[in-house]
């Protein structure tokens, strides 16, 4: 499922590429401060397509993402589409976490925070009454979360290429 990523500058990349790219762009600048966040996002469809988001932020110097579609013939609720982009977002984070934790050992806890994942829930709107079920799922599986308007590797970068 998460093979390939879209990357805005180097088009298409085998995850293995994307780790190695991540883990380049910390060796760049070993001394600064990085955050990596993953995040999905859906459309409001009945039978949507998802997109998930691999980002890498250097505290107050920018940062890369990388992107995936997810087709999907399911048919969706509200409440349903919301636990399959959590979902998604954990077994991405889970993969990523496992490649990259050993080789980001050398440079921790100072410059590398715990992995982020953001997700498309928040106080305002439907699915603020999945907060506590969606933050606790996620915490459960050892990730920091956000939500919006903090979630913003889910609701603003995955959500630009649904478009």
């Amino acid at each position: 499922m998460f093979e390939y990523f879209i990357s805005p500058t180097k088009g298409k990349m085998k995850f293995e590429k994307v780790v190695g790219d991540l883990i380049n762009f910390v060796l760049e600048q070993p001394e600064e401060v990085y955050r990596i966040i993953v995040g999905t996002d859906s459309e409001g469809k009945e039978v949507p397509d998802f997109v998930s988001a691999i980002v890498i932020l250097r505290k107050g110097k920018g940062g890369r993402y990388f992107w995936k579609k997810i087709r999907d013939q399911k048919k969706y609720t509200l409440r349903t589409r919301i636990y399959e982009e959590t979902m998604l977002s954990l077994k991405l984070a889970m993969k990523l976490r496992e490649s990259i934790e050993k080789k980001l050992e050398k440079i921790r806890p100072k410059n590398y925070k715990n992995l982020e994942i953001h997700t498309d829930i928040g106080q305002v709107g439907e699915t603020r009454e999945m907060i506590k079920e969606i933050v606790g799922m996620v915490r459960g599986n050892g990730f920091e979360v956000k939500i919006k308007p903090e979630a913003f590797g889910a609701s603003s970068v995955a959500d630009y290429y649904l478009k």
